[in-house]
């Protein structure tokens, strides 16, 4: 109940005032007592002490209002606020000084007088400050001992950032500080903002840590530190032998509001923080060259890829940037953040649907787009192996319209936003993507070769599953294991390559910096991740143990889906670049005569709901389109039967 009154109620400035002017008529008392009787002076009328006592009072009264230290909340007096009272009281001790030498009764001599205002003035500022110390000290030990149930947790590292939290999280409701906690023995003994400092170097001595702090959690001041410490603390954290630790990272600065400080929480630390690679080094000055003061489209901008690209052309001033979606609410939820985050920024939200040609040319001929950044896309492998219309559809035709209008229009340059799952692809959706490849790679062709006319320059990025994307596996698991399990795994032995969104978006931009026009580029993806290992890796980081607090289940691949995908950058698949990261793709060409009208046929049977046929054109334009655990591996055996039937005949 004191805690609770504490915590969220301020004392009254009026009983401030009361007990300020208690203790100086306190003051007062003893300063009169003490002259009197130790300063050898002579004794005083009550009139006179009254007198005294009286103009203390008003005196009082009229310092504390011109200074308003009664006004100053005492569990946040800083050294500003002591010397307010210092001053209050010297003034105090001026008009007092001179009031005495008006009393008609009063027969104290000058030094005696003297002595007895600067006797007053002393007592009166250590009785005052010592109250606020005293006020100080009760609350700070019922704010810490009194039902404390908050998580304990050491902060990493002793920076700036890191003691901050001390403060920050004082009257957290959730959080106390255990202590803080440093790799090595350089700091073994000390004391930070009165905590206490612990050291680790391997597994057994941080065990020793937790032994001795209590804590729960290890709290990280900032980002980089948990990566710098993923292979080592983290470890230790999440692969105890006993229940793992929860690790924890305090937001920044700008992630809340000035008024919610003392109510912010901290989050988990993500499974992004850990499997990102170290920040890929770009041409940060020729990709400003090639975007600063452009007008820039960006379809499907609301969308996780589409927003990331959003955000890094807003910090490259764009002229215009243009944000072309269908979806209503991700598009104001970006509108709004990009206003508050750059107000300069000259934008427009756009709501239009890439399949609709009509409602694109609104778009080009009201803006004239000088670069497209085409993200629009329908991207669930599931879905699509359902709805392999609406695949065509959105992906096929979207893409047809977008590159169209941009030949129309005299854009410079289309980006085209694509996916690991077109090569070789298994499902709907990654054969959806390479068809939508290849329409604007054999356009871009005939262009260049002079078969049709324009201007602009076609460029592909395939790249394979982006972390913590919308609807990806990583916000699926990390819902699943708050609501208590199980998570759902398809395979045991299932694997994916993953990059994170701004690193995706970074090689984007890079890759359409150095292009020529016509290529595809591929991005280094790295090692490819189990997803059964991802799931165990969050559960431990959320602090239960896999199998124990929270089930793994196995639910067998969906339709469409393989294994493993492809590895997008060899040897034998690519050719290199003047960035390690970025290769150029080794693929067949096709002649821009033949594609438009096959297309045109595709798109007319999918507009006509046509599924199977819709799927089998599909397979005819794109023969290593080979169906995985789905309806239509019929299909291949039809046309392999028929292939078979013309070599016999031949």
């Amino acid at each position: 109940m004191l805690k609770r009154l504490l915590e969220n109620r301020y004392l009254s400035y009026w009983a401030v005032l009361l007990i300020d002017m208690v203790l100086c008529c306190i003051s007062a008392v003893v300063s009169i007592v003490a002259v009197r009787y130790f300063g050898g002076v002579g004794s005083l009328s009550w009139t006179s002490v009254m007198w005294m006592m009286l103009g203390a009072m008003v005196v009082n009264v009229l310092c504390f209002y011109i200074f308003r230290t009664y006004k100053n909340v005492i569990r946040h007096s800083s050294l500003k606020g002591l010397w307010s009272i210092g001053l209050a009281m010297m003034l105090k001790a001026v008009v007092f000084y001179v009031l005495i030498h008006a009393l008609p009764s009063f027969h104290w001599g000058e030094k005696a007088i003297l002595l007895g205002v600067l006797l007053d003035l002393l007592l009166s500022v250590v009785l005052l400050i010592g109250a606020r110390v005293v006020m100080l000290v009760v609350y700070d030990w019922v704010v810490a001992h009194a039902n404390d149930t908050r998580k304990r947790v050491l902060v990493y590292g002793i920076g700036d950032k890191s003691v901050a939290l001390t403060t920050r999280l004082f009257k957290s409701p959730h959080y106390r500080i255990a202590g803080f906690l440093t790799y090595g023995t350089e700091m073994s003994g000390y004391k930070v903002s009165e905590l206490r400092t612990y050291y680790f170097r391997n597994a057994e001595d941080f065990e020793k840590v937790l032994e001795l702090s209590s804590a729960d959690a290890v709290l990280f001041a900032i980002d980089e530190d948990a990566k710098s410490e993923r292979e080592r603390l983290i470890k230790y954290c999440s692969e105890r032998p006993q229940k793992p630790i929860k690790v924890l990272v305090a937001p920044q600065v700008d992630e809340f509001d000035g008024d919610s400080i003392n109510k912010m929480k901290m989050r988990d630390i993500r499974i992004e923080d850990l499997l990102g690679r170290d920040e890929i080094q770009i041409n940060r000055e020729e990709i400003y060259n090639s975007f600063h003061g452009k007008v820039v489209m960006v379809t499907g901008g609301a969308g996780s890829i589409g927003s990331e690209i959003c955000r890094q052309m807003a910090d490259l001033g764009v002229k215009k940037l243009v944000i072309f979606d269908m979806a209503e609410t991700p598009l104001h939820e970006i509108r709004l953040e990009l206003e508050k985050k750059y107000p300069q920024l000259d934008f427009v939200p756009f709501i239009g649907d890439v399949r609709s040609a009509k409602r694109l040319q609104v778009a080009f001929d009201r803006y004239h787009p000088e670069i497209v950044f085409h993200a629009a896309a329908y991207k669930h492998v599931p879905l699509m192996e359902e709805n392999p219309c609406e695949a065509v559809l959105s992906n096929v035709l979207g893409s047809k319209n977008v590159a169209d209008q941009c030949v129309k229009n005299n854009v410079e340059k289309v980006v085209m936003i694509s996916t690991d799952k077109a090569v070789n692809p298994t499902n709907v959706m990654g054969c959806s993507k390479r068809l939508a490849e290849i329409y604007c790679q054999s356009l871009g062709m005939a262009i260049a070769s002079g078969k049709a006319q324009g201007r602009t320059k076609f460029v592909t990025t395939r790249f394979g599953n982006v972390l913590g994307s919308n609807g990806s596996v990583i916000p699926h698991f990390r819902k699943q294991i708050e609501q208590g399990g199980p998570v759902t795994v398809t395979h045991p032995k299932i694997n994916r390559f993953f990059m994170t969104i701004p690193e995706a978006c970074r090689l984007v931009m890079e890759a359409a910096t150095m292009s020529n026009g016509n290529e595809i580029f591929v991005f280094e993806m790295g090692e490819p991740v189990m997803i059964v290992d991802l799931a165990r890796k969050m559960i431990k980081l959320a602090g239960y143990m896999p199998d124990k607090d929270i089930e793994i289940k196995f639910t067998g691949l969906r339709p469409g889906e393989k294994l493993y995908e492809e590895v997008l950058s060899n040897e034998e698949n690519t050719i290199p670049t003047d960035h390690h990261k970025i290769k150029i793709a080794k693929v067949r060409e096709y002649d821009f005569e033949v594609v438009a009208a096959k297309y045109e046929e595709l798109i007319d049977t999918a507009k006509g709901g046509d599924v199977v046929e819709s799927v089998r054109r599909m397979k005819q334009i794109v023969p290593e389109f080979k169906s995985n655990n789905s309806e239509f591996e019929a299909l291949d055996r039809e046309i392999e039967a028929q292939e078979q039937a013309k070599e016999q005949i031949a």
